[in-house]
């Protein structure tokens, strides 16, 4: 843990925070959602579930990159990540809950620019 890079990191989960709270931002309907914004503690636990995701990402690139840390392995680590982990995850209890088919896709596709953000980040980075 001392060897990593905290800048990187924390830049990566910034740019993850960004990217999905335009995303939500984009797909809320209610119109006092999107008069007042998110509220504070969703941003908060989301900017710290980004933080633990970039850091868990950052430990699997260091772990995997064998040519180097390069935005294109970044992108490649996400990617498995998210195929792996994520799609699998979420197909699985959206069957489970009934929940729509293109709501499913919407939310795969959501973490999956998450995931790439954040493996393009740290690529850049570290």
């Amino acid at each position: 843990m001392a060897n990593l890079n905290w800048i990187a990191i924390l830049g990566a989960a910034l740019s993850g925070w960004l990217f999905s709270t335009l995303w939500q931002t984009a797909l809320a309907r209610q119109p006092e959602a999107k008069r007042y914004g998110l509220p504070a503690l969703v941003l908060l636990v989301s900017l710290f579930t980004q933080i633990v995701m970039a850091l868990v990402l950052a430990g699997a690139l260091a772990h995997t990159a064998k040519s180097g840390v390069t935005m294109r392995a970044g992108a490649i680590v996400a990617s498995i990540c998210w195929l792996g982990f994520v799609l699998t995850t979420l197909v699985a209890t959206h069957a489970r809950d009934k929940i729509r088919p293109l709501q499913t896709l919407a939310e795969c596709g959501h973490w999956l620019g998450v995931l790439l953000v954040q493996g393009l980040a740290l690529g850049a980075l570290l």
